[in-house]
């Protein structure tokens, strides 16, 4: 069977040209497009973002590197039908088309800190519909507005993972082909989960809900949950959950006592937001400890957000550790060896 590339996975998408399907395809090519130059950029810096790139994000090489990333994604997003363009680490949106259909918000570069250390780095992209009110609304609508949402992981494989709505696809960049190659049609994530990523540097700084699941994660088949899991961190978003679609598992990134941190580390719109979508799409969830990401209203472009996500049994019993602390009675006296609840 010939794996479909995502060109024709797109033209089949907006096949129908009416509405605003034909200008997501567009974008998202145009996206894919973008990758491809910032990848060959990257391959052609020293440590650290290296020299060559030390215009544009001052004495810092790698900050160098992410101003690059962001150019690249602006500059492509020039010429397809996008109104408004948000990074993640800039101000104000940059208006592009006011007539425009779409409205894109990105993180151009995650994974910051991998730079140094030759570990995968990634963009993550949100589409959305532009509304007549302008820049400001339409960066605040709930992330189940988003048309379309992705991510491109920069490893030894060059990976796109693309939701236009119906399923979570994943791509390879085949260099003999010189095209994205289907490599998942549609990602499943597993209901039962055997492995979490999280930051266990920040424990003393967690909430006690935290703390508690991941106590009884680390009594592994002894405690309550009967079974072990793995732990894995490896400061990048995109990495962690591409393997989660590929294999499984729960993503904690939650609010902690930290200064900054009481409202979560993630933006909500350009990180938070299209993350759920695809975990979702997957068959997964996606919460900020209270309940789904995607049914939040963003008060700012910039707002933070606690994110949990991954496999949807597993996601729900995070968010009842957080939302049901009446539970903590059945793990007395002084919270004994068990967990909230039982496996």
């Amino acid at each position: 069977m010939i794996a479909s590339t995502l060109d024709a996975f797109l033209n089949s998408y907006a096949m129908s040209q009416t509405g605003v399907r034909p200008a997501v395809a567009q974008a998202v090519r145009a996206l894919a497009s973008a990758a491809l130059k910032l990848r060959a950029i990257m391959g052609t810096v020293g440590p650290g973002g290296g020299e060559a790139l030390l215009t544009g994000g001052g004495a810092d090489p790698r900050r160098a590197l992410e101003a690059r990333a962001d150019a690249t994604f602006l500059e492509a997003m020039t010429n397809v039908p996008v109104a408004f363009y948000a990074a993640e680490h800039g101000g104000a949106p940059t208006v592009l088309d006011r007539e425009a259909q779409l409205a894109v918000a990105i993180q151009p570069l995650d994974g910051f800190s991998n730079i140094d250390i030759n570990a995968a780095l990634g963009t993550i992209f949100s589409v959305l519909p532009t509304l007549q009110e302008g820049e400001t609304e339409t960066f605040r609508q709930p992330g189940r507005k988003q048309l379309a949402a992705g991510f491109i992981v920069y490893g030894p494989q060059l990976g796109l993972v693309l939701t236009l709505g119906n399923g979570t696809h994943a791509f390879i960049f085949s260099a003999p082909l010189g095209v994205f190659v289907q490599a998942r049609e549609s990602c499943i994530i597993p209901a039962e989960a055997t492995e979490y990523a999280i930051n266990a540097s920040n424990y003393r700084h967690w909430r006690e809900a935290v703390r508690l699941y991941i106590d009884d994660c680390l009594s592994g088949a002894d405690g309550p949950r009967n079974r072990d899991f793995d732990m894995r961190w490896g400061a990048s978003l995109v990495a962690h959950i591409y393997r989660i679609l590929m294999h499984g598992g729960v993503y904690l990134q939650p609010a902690d006592n930290r200064p900054g941190c009481a409202h979560g580390h993630l933006g909500l719109v350009h990180q938070a937001n299209p993350i759920a979508l695809l975990v979702e799409q997957a068959g997964g969830a996606a919460s900020d400890t209270a309940g789904p990401v995607l049914d939040l209203v963003p008060e700012t472009l910039h707002q933070r957000t606690p994110l949990i996500c991954g496999s949807l049994p597993e996601v729900e019993r995070i968010t009842r550790y957080h939302t049901e602390p009446s539970a903590i009675a059945d793990r007395a006296p002084l919270f004994g060896n068990r967990g909230l609840f039982r496996a």
